[in-house]
C-alpha cells in the first residue's frame, strides 16, 4: 500500500466501519509532545490521543519498560496470580483513600464496572432492591450501551434503543434535583469532577460537597468518573482531591498505562464485599504488560514531580488565554479548566478556526462546537503553549468577525 495521504485514506474508507470522522492527518510518528505526518509535517499535540499520552508519545522510559516486559511475559489471564498487577496495584491505591482496585482495558469498562458494583453492593450487602444510577446532564461515561444510557445525550444512543433501564440525568451544578432525584430504588450517583465532553465544565465545590452530604445521609454510593481528569492532570492525583471529599467508587483509565489499554475501578473495602469470585471479570485486564508500563508511568510522575507542573502550568496558560481573550474583545467567552485541562469557550461556532489551528501545526479538539478542549502531555513546556497562545491571538480577529 502506498503510504501517501490519500492511499491511506482510500484503504480506511475501504477497510474499517465509518464511525469516526478523522482529522485530515495520517500520523507517522511522535515523541513527546510533537507529531510528524507522513509529509513530515510537525505538529504540537495540544491533544495527547484525547487525554491518553499523559508523559507524551514515545516516552523513551515506556518504551523500555514496555520491551523489557515483553521479554518476560505479556499476557496470561487473570486465572493467575501476577506480580506486575500487584505492584500496580500498591502504586494507584498509595495514591488516594481507596482500598482495593479492578483493572479493565477502558474507560467505559471502568464505569461498568462501578455501575455493576453500586448496583450488586445494594442489593447483595445492603439487602435493598435499588439499581438506579444518577448522573447530570451533559456528562459522558462511555459507549457501551450501559454508559451511554448513563450519558443521557440523545446523540450518543441514536440508533441504539431500546436503552438499559435504571439510569436517570438531572441539572449540572443543583443539590435541590439531586434531593429530589433520590429515591429509594437510588443505588449510586456517577458524577465527574470536570465534565470534559460536556465543554470541560468544572464542578463548583459547593456543589460537589452537596452530591456527598445527599450521597452519605441517604445511603447511596458517590461514585466519582475520573477517567479524563485523573492521573495528575489537574495537579493533583485525582480531580476529587481538590474538592475534600472522599468517595466510595472511583473510575479512571485514559493515561493510566501513557497509550497502552488500561482502566481501573477503585473502591472502598466496604463496597468491595459486593464482588466475590464470579461475579465481574476480565480477560485481558492488567495483563502483565500494560501493568508493568503503568507502574512506570506512576513512577515517572512521582520522580519528576508532574503534578506540580501541571498545576502551575496550567495555571499560568489559563491566565495566557485570558489575556488572549482581552486583546480579541468578545471572541472568547470564558477560559476554564483546572491544571492541564482547560477549556476556552469561543463566543461563535469554532470549526473553522479549529481547523485554521491544525493547518498551523496545533492539535487539539473541539466539543460542543464553541470550546477548544486542551488536554496536552503532563511533560509539556510552556513554551508550546506560548506559541499556541501567539496563533490563537493572530487567528481570532479574522474567525470571530
Amino acid at each position: 500500500m502506498s503510504d501517501t495521504f490519500d492511499a491511506i485514506k482510500r484503504a480506511e474508507e475501504a477497510l474499517l466501519f465509518k464511525t469516526y470522522s478523522r482529522y485530515p492527518i495520517a500520523v507517522a510518528r511522535g515523541l513527546g509532545s510533537r507529531l510528524w505526518d507522513m509529509d513530515g509535517k510537525e505538529y504540537i499535540d495540544l491533544l495527547a490521543g484525547i487525554a491518553v499520552t499523559g508523559l507524551g508519545h514515545c516516552h523513551p522510559e515506556i518504551a523500555e519498560a514496555i520491551a523489557d516486559q515483553a521479554k518476560k511475559l505479556i499476557h496470561v489471564s487473570n486465572l493467575f496470580y501476577q506480580r506486575e498487577q500487584l505492584d500496580l496495584a500498591r502504586r494507584i491505591l498509595a495514591t488516594a483513600h481507596f482500598d482495593k482496585v479492578f483493572f479493565c482495558n477502558s474507560g467505559a469498562e471502568a464505569n461498568e464496572a462501578a455501575i455493576k458494583l453500586a448496583r450488586r453492593y445494594q442489593q447483595r450487602v445492603q439487602n435493598r432492591n435499588a439499581f438506579e444510577i444518577i448522573t447530570f446532564n451533559g456528562c459522558f461515561h462511555g459507549r457501551t450501551l450501559a454508559t451511554v444510557a448513563a450519558t443521557g445525550q440523545q446523540k450518543f444512543q441514536d440508533g441504539f434503543a431500546p436503552m438499559p433501564e435504571g439510569f436517570t440525568q438531572i441539572a449540572w451544578g443543583d443539590p435541590a434535583a439531586l434531593e429530589a432525584a433520590i429515591s429509594d430504588k437510588s443505588a449510586g450517583v456517577l458524577i465527574e469532577m470536570i465534565q470534559g465532553e460536556g465543554g470541560i465544565r468544572p464542578a463548583r465545590p459547593e456543589f460537589i460537597r452537596a452530591v456527598e452530604r445527599v450521597c452519605k445521609d441517604k445511603g447511596v454510593l458517590f461514585m466519582v468518573d475520573e477517567v479524563q481528569a485523573g492521573m495528575g492532570r489537574t495537579g493533583s492525583w485525582w480531580a476529587f482531591q481538590h474538592f475534600g471529599v472522599v468517595p466510595d467508587i472511583m473510575t479512571t483509565a485514559k493515561s493510566l498505562a501513557n497509550g497502552l489499554p488500561m482502566g481501573a475501578m477503585l473502591g472502598t473495602d466496604e463496597v468491595a464485599r459486593a464482588f466475590v469470585a464470579g461475579s465481574h471479570a476480565t480477560t485481558f485486564g492488567a495483563s502483565a504488560l500494560v501493568s508493568a508500563a503503568a507502574s512506570k508511568v506512576f513512577e515517572i510522575i512521582e520522580r519528576d514531580h508532574l503534578l506540580r507542573h501541571a498545576g502551575e502550568l496550567g495555571g499560568w496558560a489559563m491566565r495566557r488565554f485570558e489575556a488572549v481573550g482581552k486583546a480579541c474583545p468578545g471572541a472568547i467567552t470564558e477560559v476554564r479548566g483546572m491544571g492541564l485541562m482547560i477549556g476556552i469557550e469561543l463566543a461563535f461556532p469554532g470549526k473553522a478556526l479549529w481547523e485554521a489551528l491544525l493547518q498551523k501545526g496545533f492539535i487539539l479538539n473541539l466539543t460542543q462546537e464553541k470550546v477548544l478542549r486542551l488536554l496536552p502531555a503532563l511533560t509539556i513546556g510552556q513554551e508550546d503553549l506560548e506559541r499556541f497562545a501567539l496563533a490563537l491571538e493572530a487567528l481570532l480577529p479574522e474567525h470571530a468577525a
